[in-house]
């Protein structure tokens, strides 16, 4: 079973960065085997199904992709070494406020990257991240 634990939410005014990091506990080679993303939700709803895929990375680091929304404002990178997977996020608005989960799911096709949460297997418990003045 794979475990995924998040950090780095927080109060952050408008303007300003925040990094989230997921840590996941898998042995190196099945980490290099999962492909994950990053979704958000507004606070007190909780149907998975209905997280809003914001980004994503493949299983190889080759590729992601992002929504509209936050490209060229947010970047999803993972560190094998560590297993941690980050979200960093820059120029943050209040329209960014929600709470943000990481999500995994192994992947034969490494290149491959996935921002449905349909078919993600594995979800940490999310972090908070509010954006006001």
């Amino acid at each position: 079973q794979l475990a995924l634990v998040e950090s780095g939410g927080g109060l952050v005014q408008p303007g300003g960065s925040l990094r989230l990091s997921c840590q996941a506990s898998l042995d190196y080679d099945y980490f290099n085997y999962h492909a994950f993303g990053w979704y958000r939700q507004a606070p007190g709803e909780e149907r998975i199904l209905e997280r809003q895929g914001i980004g994503c990375i493949s299983a190889d680091g080759t590729n992601t992709n992002y929504i509209e929304a936050v490209r060229g404002r947010f970047t999803v990178s993972r560190d094998n070494a560590t297993r941690t997977v980050y979200l960093q996020m820059d120029s943050l608005e209040p329209g960014d406020t929600a709470v943000y989960y990481c999500a995994a799911r192994s992947s034969i096709l490494s290149t491959m990257c996935f921002m449905s949460p349909k078919g993600m297997n594995f979800w940490g418990q999310g972090t908070q991240v509010t954006v006001s003045s």
